[in-house]
């Protein structure tokens, strides 16, 4: 996310239990009228899985239904001398020049547990790898990364699903420059380098076909810079970047001296920010996708594939994406928290060229670095469980129609199809009452429609195991 957190800082009430059993409640809805699809959900807890306590946070991902991993490999952070100007002597391409640390022992319970892995390789890089040896992003050496990545795919081949090359290279605090001296994109062309070594350096480490995701985007910036000292301190707008990086001009017309890069899809961050915008929010700088203006980025890339710069059908991996919560002062209540982030995921859902959605981060940052930290999680900085916490496992979105309601949901601790219990807060009733018991598709996924008035919804569901689920109340949009 951007900024760049600090390395270091990158849920836990037990859900309440229903007590009726399926079997005694009123008769089922139908099975749900949409075609069966699903979207792999990312989850990325860097603070949490990379800490001792790395146990305790696989158990409780495993309860909030996660079945896929994100995870960013800091090259500064594994090799050997980082903070030296002068490269010491070592072979590059074997891994066991590294310390890989606690990357070791999540990879290896992510495998156990057969999740998928996205493992993202970015800065900070090892100064003796930057240009200038003076700091850990500026223009990263090409060769030096690609003998890195033979390294890293010699490691983890077996145990990551994806790769993808770098973290929002659109962004001063992960990849520098930005710009050029006379304002044009510098970063796009950088990328360009990095994400073709680091292929290189996959395939180098015998993966034939290595899936290598390319962008990683931040959802904002501008397109160019009209002063020297906005050069290494604005954020770079994702669609101008990538027309950049797949040497693209304006009209989407290729430069003849560019190849077509076998990218595997496209990764971006939709955030919306700040989050009280809701959504909904198309920002009105058109090089800028947030969640709520998706159609943008999937334009973008049917024109790059008809340029040839990228293979037909590249399909979209929003790989990094929250909702901020109080008290950071442009966050949202944790019951709009809940909401915004389910609307968004179903919005994902949606959307027919993405196959990737995500929740960044478990636990809400302290602040660190004069930056407030994050509070994208389900669980406070101290540990406590907000909202989100008890609405992640149950999503739920429920809609105005002309007619009534449409509601939307998902049970995602589910293996397979399902049934849960939706109930309804009339008006002027403190209680709830059971609406319908709608049946999910192979996915967990479910929809409804209903002309019963609602102040409040909430779902439940309980496991083959009898772990019983009870999602929050759930306003209509």
């Amino acid at each position: 996310m951007f900024p760049i957190p600090a390395l270091s800082a990158l849920r836990t009430r037990v859900l309440v239990v229903f007590a009726a059993a399926f079997a005694a409640l009123a008769v089922g809805a139908p099975a749900p009228a949409f075609a069966s699809h699903a979207q792999t959900v990312f989850f990325e807890a860097p603070k949490d899985l990379l800490s001792p306590a790395h146990h305790a946070t696989f158990l409780k991902l495993e309860r909030l239904g996660v079945k896929a991993l994100r995870l960013e490999l800091h090259w500064h952070e594994v090799a050997p001398a980082a903070n030296s100007s002068r490269r010491p002597k070592f072979d590059a391409t074997n891994p066991a020049s590294y310390r890989w640390g606690g990357y070791d022992v999540v990879l290896e319970e992510a495998a156990r547990l057969k999740w998928q892995v996205l493992l993202t390789v970015t800065a900070p890089a090892p100064k003796w790898a930057t240009a200038g040896h003076r700091d850990l992003i500026t223009r990263p050496d090409d060769k030096q990364f690609e003998q890195f990545m033979t390294a890293v795919g010699r490691r983890y081949g077996s145990e990551v699903s994806l790769y993808a090359i770098w973290n929002e290279p659109n962004i001063p605090g992960w990849l520098l420059p930005q710009f050029n001296s006379n304002g044009t994109p510098a970063s796009p062309r950088i990328y360009r380098g990095l994400w073709q070594a680091g292929y290189a350096g996959l395939k180098a480490a015998g993966i034939t076909a290595p899936k290598v995701l390319f962008g990683e985007t931040a959802p904002f910036g501008v397109d160019r810079v009209f002063s020297r000292s906005e050069d290494n301190h604005r954020e770079l707008a994702p669609l101008e970047f990538l027309r950049e990086a797949l040497c693209l001009n304006g009209a989407y017309h290729k430069a003849s001296t560019c190849s077509t890069l076998p990218i595997y899809g496209y990764a971006h961050h939709p955030y919306t920010y700040p989050a009280v915008q809701g959504p909904f929010y198309r920002p009105p700088e058109t090089d800028e996708v947030t969640i709520g203006s998706l159609n943008r980025l999937s334009n973008a890339l049917e024109k790059a594939s008809h340029a040839h710069a990228i293979p037909a059908h590249i399909p979209m991996y929003l790989t990094e994406f929250g909702v901020e919560s109080k008290p950071n002062t442009l966050g949202v209540s944790q019951q709009q928290q809940a909401e915004y982030d389910a609307i968004s995921e179903k919005i994902a859902w949606g959307n027919p060229d993405v196959v990737a959605f995500s929740q960044y981060l478990l636990t809400d940052e302290n602040p660190h670095n004069g930056l407030n930290g994050y509070r994208t999680g389900l669980l406070t900085s101290r540990g406590g469980a907000k909202t989100l916490y008890y609405s992640y496992p149950l999503p739920l979105v429920v809609s105005r129609t002309s007619s009534g309601y449409s509601l939307w949901g998902l049970v995602r601790p589910a293996t397979a199809a399902t049934r849960v219990k939706v109930r309804v807060q009339t008006p002027g009733s403190r209680s709830f009452r059971t609406l319908a018991i709608v049946s999910t598709d192979s996915h967990g996924y479910w929809t409804l429609h209903s002309s019963t008035r609602g102040v409040n919804w909430r779902v439940s569901w309980r496991n083959p195991s009898g772990v019983a689920y009870n999602g929050p109340p759930i306003g209509a949009n």
